[in-house]
């Protein structure tokens, strides 16, 4: 898996295939990108996995880029906790527009 710095993203634009919010609790959001063949997690300055805090400031921090395909995968812990059926497999990916202004 290709680590994908988020320094080398901010001021180029870029064509990113597919874009992945992965929503989880408490307003953190990780971004999961596919760009050519290299797919991979966005990192920080620090090495670390990249978090935004607001669906808005992933759109503002990619707004400079051609995004061909974008979702959202929600993560929660709580669905057996409140009588929900165990998770599937797999998740559902709900379209994410990167429009501007949201």
């Amino acid at each position: 898996m290709q680590k994908f710095y988020f320094r080398d993203i901010e001021d180029t634009p870029t064509v990113i295939d597919y874009l992945e919010v992965q929503s989880y609790e408490m307003n953190v959001y990780l971004v999961y990108l596919s760009i050519g063949k290299q797919s991979g997690m966005l990192y920080d300055n620090k090495d670390k996995p990249m978090r935004f805090f607001s669906a808005g400031y992933i759109r503002e921090a990619f707004a400079h880029c051609h995004v061909h395909k974008a979702v959202m995968k929600h993560d929660t812990p709580y669905d057996e906790m409140i009588g929900n059926p165990p998770k599937s497999e797999e998740q559902m990916a709900l379209p994410f527009s990167m429009q501007l202004p949201y």
